[in-house]
């Protein structure tokens, strides 16, 4: 066979495999079940698997030490501005009442024992006896009662962030990693100066819905999750994603190829899943535990 044959043929052999016909796995009744098996491969256990929990009291703990690990995660990636941005935790022991970061307190000083414990009023009961964010409550207790399943929020003023949320528009389909906020984030346009209302948290909870992540148009963003590891994650990465579109968007003589819908959710139910998103905050959790040797688990 000629050289030219050969090409050809090979030509030919890569258009078949990249055709429609060749991606039935695209199509929603033959996607694979979702979770952190999906990018594990071998005959060992993976490492960064969520625990589970019979002691009420011993997870409660374990959640505080990972939700002082996203503030310095925060801290180290330049997430700060001044007293503004929060998380939020919703407490396994009482359920009705949640976790929240000091008022003033440097996201790269936090440690366990600067989180406060607030009831569904902003009343002060456990923790560190500490103002807290009046903006920070309001947002917080209002998406924890919309939204049973949702166990941690966060919010912060960051660059990238709150320079994209000026253009009021979801994000595209550019990347990979983008592809786990698909159909699953949204835009709260209705911007009326800091949340210190309680109308304000509930507009903000009914434009997150049933999503990740909200877009607040000339603010920043918000991620939520069923753990600290998963919201704090999505943060990172919608924070990233929001650069990335900036970039992408700045570049000037040259078309943006974007994902097709089938591609792009096939993505998202495979690596946009609470389990996944849990694991993949793990290596930056572990690098704070080496960095601080620990200091924030105090």
């Amino acid at each position: 066979m000629s050289a030219t044959s050969t090409t050809e043929s090979k030509q030919t052999a890569t258009l078949k495999l990249g055709s429609k016909d060749d991606k039935a796995y695209l199509k929603k009744e033959n996607y694979g079940e979702a979770g952190v098996h999906n990018i594990a491969q071998g005959e060992y256990e993976y490492a960064h698997i969520k625990p589970k929990f019979e002691d009420k009291h011993k997870e409660r703990q374990w959640l505080l030490e990972h939700m002082a690990g996203v503030f310095r995660v925060f801290g180290r990636r330049g997430y700060n501005e001044g007293a503004a941005g929060h998380i939020s935790v919703r407490d396994p022991v009482d359920p009705e009442t949640f976790w929240i970061n000091p008022l003033g307190r440097h996201f790269s000083l936090m440690r366990v024992s600067d989180l406060v414990h607030v009831d569904k009023e902003g009343k002060v009961i456990g923790g560190n006896k500490a103002a807290v964010n009046a903006a920070g409550f309001q947002i917080h207790s209002e998406l924890h009662k919309a939204r049973p399943d949702v166990h941690a929020a966060c919010h912060t003023h960051s660059v990238y962030g709150k320079t994209y949320s000026t253009f009021g528009k979801e994000l595209e389909m550019l990347n990979q990693d983008v592809c786990m906020f698909y159909k699953s984030h949204s835009v709260y346009t209705d911007f009326g100066g800091v949340v210190l209302e309680k109308e304000e948290g509930q507009r903000l909870a009914k434009a997150l819905g049933n999503g990740k992540a909200i877009i607040l148009q000339n603010h920043g963003l918000l991620t939520v999750g069923s753990t600290v590891d998963e919201a704090g994650y999505l943060f990172t990465l919608m924070e990233r994603c929001c650069e990335v579109q900036l970039l992408a968007d700045s570049v000037k003589g040259y078309e943006k190829k974007i994902i097709g819908d089938d591609e792009a959710a096939y993505t998202e139910h495979m690596t946009g899943d609470p389990e996944t998103l849990y694991s993949e905050f793990q290596p930056d959790y572990e690098l704070e535990v080496e960095l601080t040797n620990g200091a924030f688990l105090k």
